[in-house]
């Protein structure tokens, strides 16, 4: 194969002399093909016009010889040159087409001639129409049977017949004769020869001219095709592209020579571009791709088939940073690039991100003419990670020192406040117990010192457990309905959900849940809270907390609402520290309530709710107890 179209390079300097001569050929068989066409429409049209004018021509006979009839049964029997030339047939006759009118007695001696006297010797004998010999040339007659005895006898010019029924059209195609059975001509209209090379057709007249044939011979020369211009002109081409071949020939050899040459040369080029690990990319100045190095194919993942000749925009632009892309482009072509070169971020063909720095060069040709630009591209990628990667560790650092300062200040906090609110719990249960030995008290400020008594209490106890947990000591997971938990948190943030629409979807018979239910309490809280501070602004808040099994070993809760969304934001964004949405936030609120869950070994994720605004989840383990008994149940139903 590879023998084959080698020997096809080495030869396509004879394939236009080869096309031309079969394009040559081709012509020929067509012009061949349609002169036989040509030919063959031309005998169909002059057979057709031949029968056309015969049963013209029959038809003017037979009208005549009806008259010649006529006029033979009313001559009266005594007849002379004036009775005869008084017979109206016999006058319009004569006018049209009859030499003479004779009649002959029973002997065939002449009574009466009009209006010349013939020989008796020339006079026919014969009973039917035939062709004579008269003075002006040859001439046809008709005989009839008289009724009174003897014949009349009409003589016609054959050439008058013609003339009387010839079309002007068909004079103007055809050379039109009469003639005999050996082929004597006895009239004729146009030439006297026929053309060489024109066809001619003859048909016969007989009964209206015994042995008489119409003979029609086309006026148009036929020349063969091989003999016309365009033929001498065929030649002249084929023998124009011969010559034409013989100096295609020659000049591919040179060609070929420079080309092996320029071929050494780009090979030793691209050898050495390819030892490079910087990107080099040659363009026009349209901004067209005319050269690429294989570093730079490697560094966007397009091969240089899908990008030699492009334009702007370039496959490894980013598409939202096409307008950014375009203006710098813009500027580079107009010879504003920085010297030191300039940063940009591409994209490669698998759609991760690049970094890279470019440096553009003027691109001059021999003649000392700019051309285009050569740019140098560097993949930065490796020093931006190890710049952001340092960044993010120092970042990560002062996260840490800010945390442990927060972790102490809350311990202290925490400790801080133990002091007050068991003063607070102790003044409460005096106040109570001296209210309730005093005659008369109020019912209402009874029930409202015993509820500052709860508060209190339980104020207390989530100080205790959150220096707890920020003292990094466990969780006191114990068993927690969830249905009570989230009754007991609305029952706290009661005044808060004032004026919201609050959906409960709490499925029935909720296993029990291993959890610190002051903690869990804690999370609840927060991502309520979060929802209402959202919802502030909306028209019609709704609110939706949602309890449902997540498998077998854990429950979840859905807290959802209506408002303006997370905005694309995942649950790693909303959890970094100190990463807040409100104005007076510090950023702590999800991060620890996503510490609380994940020390229950439970998740929490983010998404978008049905409602149309936000919902966030979490998950807590089920009751060991209860989660046994729900194992036993599915066995017994798989048994089952």
């Amino acid at each position: 194969m590879a023998a084959l179209i080698r020997f096809l390079r080495q030869t396509s300097w004879a394939w236009p002399l080869l096309l031309s001569m079969g394009f040559t050929a081709s012509v020929a068989a067509w012009m061949h093909a349609s002169e036989r066409h040509e030919l063959e429409d031309e005998r169909l049209t002059l057979i057709a016009d031949a029968l056309t004018l015969e049963a013209r021509i029959s038809d003017w006979l037979n009208a005549e010889q009806a008259t010649v009839a006529q006029l033979a049964r009313h001559l009266p029997e005594r007849l002379d040159e004036p009775a005869l030339l008084s017979q109206p047939q016999v006058a319009e006759g004569l006018r049209r087409m009859w030499v003479s009118v004779t009649v002959l007695d029973e002997a065939t001696r002449v009574r009466v001639h009009v209006p010349q006297q013939i020989p008796q010797n020339e006079m026919p004998g014969r009973e039917r129409s035939g062709v004579s010999l008269d003075e002006g040339g040859l001439s046809a007659h008709w005989s009839t049977q008289l009724p009174s005895g003897g014949r009349l006898v009409i003589r016609f010019a054959p050439t008058s017949l013609l003339r009387q029924t010839l079309p002007w059209w068909l004079a103007q195609k055809y050379d039109v004769r009469l003639v005999d059975a050996w082929g004597q001509r006895i009239a004729q209209a146009g030439d006297a020869l026929a053309q060489p090379g024109s066809q001619s057709y003859r048909v016969s007249l007989d009964p209206a001219m015994r042995e008489t044939w119409l003979e029609l011979n086309t006026r148009a020369r036929h020349v063969p095709w091989w003999r016309t211009l365009p033929a001498v002109l065929m030649a002249v081409f084929v023998l124009l592209s011969a010559v034409a071949s013989a100096m295609l020939r020659r000049q591919m050899r040179r060609t070929r020579r420079a080309v092996e040459e320029a071929r050494t040369e780009a090979a030793w080029r691209r050898a050495i571009e390819d030892s490079l690990t910087v990107g080099l990319r040659a363009r026009d100045l349209q901004g067209r791709i005319t050269h690429l190095n294989r570093a730079f194919c490697d560094l966007v993942g397009f091969s240089a088939e899908e990008l030699m000749g492009r334009m702007p925009p370039m496959p490894y632009w980013p598409p939202d940073e096409m307008e950014d892309s375009l203006r710098r482009h813009q500027r580079n072509m107009a010879g504003g690039a920085p010297r030191e070169g300039y940063e940009a971020r591409w994209r490669h063909k698998d759609g991760r991100v690049l970094d890279v720095m470019i440096f553009e060069a003027p691109l001059v040709d021999g003649r000392g003419e700019q051309v285009g630009w050569m740019g140098s591209i560097v993949d930065i990628g490796a020093r931006k990670q190890a710049e952001e990667r340092e960044r993010r560790q120092t970042e990560t650092l002062a996260h840490q020192a800010r945390l442990s300062m927060l972790g102490e200040v809350a311990s202290a906090l925490a400790h801080q406040l133990n002091q007050p609110l068991a003063a607070i719990t102790g003044y409460n249960g005096g106040a109570l117990r001296l209210l309730e030995q005093h005659p008369g008290q109020d019912p209402m400020v009874l029930q409202a010192l015993r509820r500052l008594g709860e508060q209190a209490n339980e104020a207390g106890r989530i100080v205790q457990r959150i220096r707890a947990f920020l003292t990094r000591r466990a969780p006191q997971p114990e068993r927690c309905e969830v249905t009570e938990l989230v009754i007991r948190v609305l029952r706290l943030l009661k005044r808060d959900l004032q004026g919201v629409r609050l959906d409960l979807q709490l499925a029935p018979e909720l296993p029990p849940v291993q959890a610190d239910v002051v903690l869990v309490e804690q999370v609840l809280i927060n991502l309520v809270r979060n929802a209402l501070d959202e919802l502030r602004v909306h028209a019609a808040p709704q609110l939706r907390i949602a309890a449902a099994l997540a498998g077998p070993r854990f429950v979840r809760l859905d807290v959802e609402d209506n408002g303006p969304g997370l905005g694309g934001r995942s649950i790693e964004q909303l959890c970094t520290p100190f990463h807040s949405t409100k104005r007076d936030g510090m950023g702590m609120g999800l991060t620890i309530c996503r510490s609380i869950v994940e020390a229950h070994h439970g998740g929490m994720e983010a998404g978008e709710s049905t409602l149309g605004g936000a919902r966030i989840s979490f998950t807590l383990p089920v009751h060991p107890e209860a989660g046994q008994r729900q194992d036993a149940e599915a066995g017994s139903a798989a048994q089952r």
